[in-house]
This record gives structure tokens, C-alpha cells and sequence, in this order.
């Protein structure tokens, strides 16, 4: 599979290291020079960097866009994340389009236009690969036309009001439900005798209406 990554950050340049490790083909594009220099030594052999922006129909061609099978947008910024998915599937006709959202209020923008969105970095590395995984959370994030959203807390090291506990006995908000966690560079679905760590980033799909008190129930604050 040849997949192409826009941005060379954290989650793009830790992308790109695990879908290498996987023998997938990888190209990446980068827009700071500096950054791009040394992904292009730093990165495992056969990935392709290439220095210029990543909504910029010239690079992604340089990038060959045209014949990826994916193209992920990882930058930090959503507004560039979408305008670059979105050149991909217009111009360049990409078949799967994946975004990290950044904001998971923007995450509803992403699905309407077509655009496979998530906030965690591991999540998506597997969405790429497990297409009845992103197919599960699409329908579900359009059963109640953009009431419901996908979105990450993270748990405080100290003072973790949750830690310790199982999630079945979690106190939490209704149409709440905690899908995921992700710990270090390790992502895997609960259960309801999972129990959470201080730090850990919790998944969670619930109505968009109840984030605050959803955070509250997991933070304490």
C-alpha cells in the first residue's frame, strides 16, 4: 500500500515510522525546511520526503498523490489538514482520505465532506489498515446528524479521580461511552474490568452536549 502523509511533526513523522515498519511505501511532505532535512535522515530507507506544502497541488504531485491509496493529512493545524485532504480526493481522485483533528468539535466538517477524522495518532495508524474500524465509527457519528463526536481527555498524572477504577463503575454522563485508550505508543479498546492510569488519553464517543461534564467525570475538573 503506498500511503502519503502531510506534515512532519510528532504524529506525521510517527506515522510514517510504524506504516514503514509494516513494509507499506510512505511518502511525506513537509513544509519547514529544517524539519524536512532531518526526517529525510531520520526516517527508515524508502520513505520519500519531500520539502514544500502539503496543500499545494505541486507537491502533492511531486509526491505522487495520484497513485497513493491513502493520503493522511497530520499536521497541527485542522484548516490545513482539510484543505489538503480535500485537493487529494478532488484533484487527485485518493480513494481514502484520513485527517487527525486537532479540535474534535471540527470532527463533524471532516465526515461530511467524506473525510475519515480522529483525534488519537495510534487509532489512526490502524484505521488505515482496518477499514471496518473507521466504517463503525462513521456510522456512528451520523446516526444523530452531528449530535454525537468522537473525542480525547487526558487524564492528569496526579490527583487522577479515575485511576484505579473499572469502567464499568465510572459515573458517567448519559450517551457516554468509552471506546478506547491510548497509553504511550499503545492504543487498545476497554472493557468493563479495564482500569485507567494516571496520564492515559481516554477515546470516548459521546453526545456533544455532554463533553464538559463528560471531562469533569474523568478529571474532576
Amino acid at each position: 500500500m503506498y500511503v502519503v502523509i502531510n506534515g512532519g511533526g510528532k504524529v506525521a513523522s510517527y506515522l510514517a515510522r510504524q506504516l514503514l515498519g509494516r513494509d507499506h511505501a510512505v511518502a511525506l511532505i513537509e513544509k519547514r525546511e529544517d524539519i524536512a532535512h532531518k526526517l529525510a535522515s531520520e526516517l527508515p530507507d524508502g520513505a520519500l520526503v519531500i520539502h514544500g506544502d502539503g496543500c499545494d497541488s505541486v507537491y502533492q504531485e511531486d509526491a505522487g498523490v495520484s497513485r497513493a491509496d491513502v493520503f493522511v493529512a497530520a499536521t497541527g493545524d485542522d484548516d490545513d489538514n482539510l484543505v489538503a485532504c480535500q485537493l487529494a480526493k478532488v484533484a487527485f481522485g485518493v480513494p481514502r482520505t484520513v485527517a487527525r483533528v486537532n479540535n474534535p468539535k471540527n470532527e463533524h466538517i471532516f465526515h461530511a465532506l467524506g473525510i475519515e477524522a480522529i483525534s488519537s495518532t495510534t487509532i489512526i495508524s490502524r484505521l488505515i489498515e482496518e477499514e471496518a474500524t473507521i466504517g463503525d465509527i462513521r456510522t456512528l457519528a451520523s446516526l444523530r446528524k452531528g449530535d454525537m463526536a468522537i473525542v480525547e481527555v487526558e487524564l492528569p498524572v496526579d490527583r487522577c479521580v479515575v485511576c484505579g477504577k473499572r469502567v464499568a463503575d465510572l459515573d458517567l454522563p448519559g450517551d457516554c461511552l468509552i471506546i478506547a485508550i491510548v497509553r504511550g505508543d499503545d492504543a487498545f479498546a476497554v472493557h468493563g474490568d479495564t482500569e485507567m492510569q494516571p496520564g492515559d488519553t481516554v477515546i470516548a464517543f459521546t453526545n456533544v452536549e455532554h463533553e464538559r461534564a463528560l471531562k469533569k467525570a474523568l478529571t474532576g475538573s
